[in-house]
């Protein structure tokens, strides 16, 4: 597959809450995550499929989601990277504030899977 084939399901998939089978059809075995910060119970880097698999349970497991937007993809012609923006209304389950959260998610492809993504959010504060 081609980045922009790869980036185009990716987002058909999110759109449809499809999340961890973006993961499992196209996500490199190892993969590098790289968030903006490391979380109370996340570091800001994993490596390998199953880190990864693991952090997005964690997330779908901890947080109940009002709403989730994906905008995209932007990607460059003959390019190996692309973008996207995601818009999520979650609740923390352990009591938290409901919070409305934005990220940029950049993607590095590799071999016809995704090698890297880093996530960008606005600073806080």
């Amino acid at each position: 597959m081609q980045t922009l084939d790869i980036a185009n399901d990716i987002v058909a998939l999110c759109r449809e809450g499809k999340h961890m089978e973006a993961v499992d059809k196209h996500y490199a075995d190892d993969i590098v995550s790289i968030e903006g910060a490391a979380g109370p119970d996340m570091p800001a880097r994993m490596e390998g499929i199953e880190a990864i698999r693991g952090k997005a349970q964690w997330w779908f497991d901890n947080h109940e989601i009002h709403e989730s937007t994906v905008d995209g993809p932007f990607v460059a012609e003959n390019d190996d990277h692309f973008a996207l923006i995601f818009f999520m209304d979650v609740t923390p389950k352990n009591g938290g504030d409901r919070m409305k959260m934005t990220e940029v998610a950049y993607y590095t492809v590799r071999d016809g899977k995704i090698a890297e993504e880093r996530f960008y959010f606005p600073p806080m504060g």
